[in-house]
């Protein structure tokens, strides 16, 4: 059985990702070093937070290229929730230093809530729509419902990349992949029911790569 690594960077709640993976079948531990990432067989990149500060603290660990050695030398799959769905992208709007460029995508904040009429951050559950086959969401499952926080929502150049989508005020990209990659802008590990469904299949997708 592989094992799946969290990525401890100072700004994720490992502790529940690591949960919910063992929850779902897997063997999960943390990681904190870029020795570890580069031994890892699949890698979550959790986060919460500003941008600058967990491009940052990937940085300064040199965590930033032990990832990019793992994800484009040695095709390890890698799941990023929440901030580290974000910081796959180039950029964010939030922020000045690049992201990890994993996704020709910008992280943008949401209009100004008084043309939307809705508060932001966007908090709490909301229903995605799947638009593209992908391994970790299921299409058959209708009213998916999933956990969010946050103020910052990516935009793809490539729609071919996005998976996805959820509606607050507009529709916006709530999860994205390609390759080894994937990543959710919402929280499966306290999504209850349909974040471990998610989980498991991420397992399972873990288990299938080469």
């Amino acid at each position: 059985m592989k094992i799946i690594s969290v990525l401890d960077y100072g700004c994720g709640n490992i502790r529940s990702v690591i949960r919910m993976l063992e929850k779902a079948g897997a063997s999960a531990n943390r990681v904190s070093t870029p020795e570890e990432v580069r031994e890892a067989q699949a890698l979550v990149l959790p986060g919460v937070g500003a941008f600058d500060h967990g491009m940052g603290a990937l940085m300064e660990r040199g965590l930033d290229r032990a990832l990019d050695d793992a994800v484009n030398n040695h095709a390890v799959p890698v799941l990023g929730i929440c901030l580290g769905m974000q910081l796959m992208c180039r950029g964010s709007d939030e922020g000045q230093l690049p992201g990890l460029g994993w996704f020709d995508a910008q992280a943008s904040r949401f209009p100004d809530p008084g043309l939307i009429r809705l508060p932001v951050p966007h908090m709490g559950w909301n229903t995605l729509r799947i638009t593209k086959e992908n391994a970790l969401l299921s299409a058959d499952e209708s009213d998916q419902r999933f956990y969010f926080v946050h103020s910052y929502r990516i935009q793809c150049n490539d729609p071919g990349d996005v998976v996805a989508t959820c509606e607050y005020g507009d529709d916006f990209v709530a999860a994205f992949s390609k390759a080894n990659l994937f990543g959710a802008q919402f929280h499966p590990e306290k999504s209850h029911r349909f974040g471990l469904a998610m989980m498991r299949r991420f397992v399972e997708w873990v288990h299938a790569a080469a």
